[in-house]
């Protein structure tokens, strides 16, 4: 099978990924544009979390590469995605789902990051 039209995800992006997501409590991957993203870290600053790590995709020459990498881990390619402790947790809509439910706030607690 030759490299052209592969769906194996950039080695360097894979790498990048998977140190934000174990190094840091709360990641997320998000467009500086998107309306579903503003929502999901507004939920978030509404829990009261005050430190969490972005990261903006179309600001970065390999989004589309962290892009198709997410996809493996979380089932989705488009953005936002929250990572929690290491975990896929949600997309935008649910996110802010959790948060006015106080779905949010016990998942935070528990990790450490509240």
């Amino acid at each position: 099978m030759g490299l052209s039209g592969s769906t194996m995800p950039n080695a360097a992006a894979k790498k990048l990924v998977d140190e934000m997501i174990a190094s840091n409590k709360v990641v997320v991957f998000s467009k500086t544009y998107c309306p579903y993203c503003d929502m999901a870290k507004a939920a978030l600053n509404k829990t009261g979390l005050k430190d969490f790590l972005v990261i903006e995709l179309d600001g970065r020459n390999d989004g589309d590469s962290i892009q198709d990498y997410l996809r493996t881990l979380s089932g989705i390619r488009s953005v936002p995605q929250l990572f929690v402790d290491k975990k896929f947790i949600a997309d935008g809509s649910k996110t802010k789902a959790m948060q006015a439910s106080g779905e949010l706030v016990p998942i935070l607690k528990n990790c450490g990051a509240l």
